[in-house]
């Protein structure tokens, strides 16, 4: 069931809020990092990754975020307003602060790793006097970023904009995305995320994330249902928990839990599904479908991006995931699992 009610007298479906970069994925794959010669250039950072999948799904998409006041950051909002997301509320930077850029390396189809350069990035130096009220207002829903809570003051900034979407209405959705840099502690972790966590209405996380979430409520290493009655308590309608290749679980405010397996594919790359994943998910639930039904969405996106070169720009459309949906259980049957 679909317990998630969202405004529909208010014109934005969806404002993710966060981490924008610049990806550099290599085109001379199957080599160490070192090896690589040659990269083709991608919007990156998973809110990024995200506004863009939900815009290429048909919904009506803003963003906050901040970029450098150089060549990367018109790239990333020209990008943006081709792909037909807002950039009226994305802050360009005063003092110098870059854009984050990620290289990363495949070498194999399930072996890759990513290199982040961090120092002084125009993402966390988002102020909370850069957070518009009215704009927050105007979304059916906001998507929080962990990543921006790793330092302040974009921290701040958008525990302000999860304020004023309980204000106003607006569903909060918190994907955990944990990065391991910038951090401080594993107690500045798991005491921002558990903020974060009891503003949402649904959390999307894997086992690892919720693991560093609760590190400061219990020494012990929770169950899937733990967590979820956990969080659902706090006040949450909706938690994902996912389990990579052993594809994700759904726990409901309404006592239901809903499991999917992964779909079959060739891989390419091991990253970048879960930003597909959360794009098809959120746009199941704002389509009104069940929560079953949106994780197996979710899931057929996050295969078809796993098997591309690109997160950002072969993020799918809706009749692409479900052209997928259709041919892979015609070739391998049904693929949802319910628990």
């Amino acid at each position: 069931m679909n317990t998630i009610k969202f405004d529909q007298t208010k014109d934005i479906d969806v404002i993710p809020i966060g981490r924008v970069a610049i990806d550099f994925n290599p085109n001379d794959i199957h080599k160490p990092l070192e090896e690589s010669r040659t990269f083709t250039k991608y919007v990156g950072g998973s809110p990024a990754n995200i506004a863009v999948g939900l815009s290429r799904l048909g919904k009506k998409v803003g963003f906050v975020g901040k970029v450098s006041d150089d060549q990367f950051g018109r790239f990333v909002t020209n990008y943006f307003e081709k792909e037909d997301i807002d950039t009226s509320n994305i802050a360009i930077a005063k003092n110098g602060e870059s854009l984050g850029l990620t290289f990363t390396e495949i070498l194999s189809p399930t072996e890759s790793s990513i290199l982040m350069y961090r120092n002084g990035v125009a993402d966390l130096s988002l102020e909370p006097d850069e957070i518009n009220e009215d704009y927050i207002k105007r979304a059916k829903a906001i998507v929080v970023s962990g990543t921006a809570l790793a330092a302040s003051p974009s921290r701040e900034a958008v525990l302000q904009a999860a304020e004023y979407a309980k204000k106003h209405g607006t569903v909060v959705i918190f994907d955990v995305d944990y990065r391991s840099y910038t951090w401080k502690s594993k107690e500045d972790i798991a005491l921002y995320y558990s903020i974060a966590a009891r503003m949402s209405d649904i959390i999307i996380g894997s086992r690892e994330e919720f693991d560093l979430m609760e590190a400061l409520i219990t020494k012990e290493q929770s169950t899937d249902r733990e967590t979820a009655d956990r969080w659902l308590g706090f006040g949450s309608e909706i938690v994902v928990i996912k389990h990579g290749k052993e594809g994700s679980v759904a726990y409901t405010k309404d006592g239901g839990s809903y499991q999917i397996k992964p779909f079959p594919v060739q891989l390419l790359k091991s990253f970048g599904g879960g930003d597909a994943y959360a794009s098809a998910f959120i746009y199941g639930l704002l389509e009104g479908w069940e929560v079953i039904d949106a994780l197996e969405f979710g899931s057929a996106s996050a295969a078809i991006v796993v098997g591309s070169h690109s997160c950002s720009e072969d993020m799918p459309t809706a009749e692409a995931v479900k052209e997928f949906i259709q041919k892979a259980k015609e070739e391998h049957g049904e693929m949802v699992a319910r628990a």
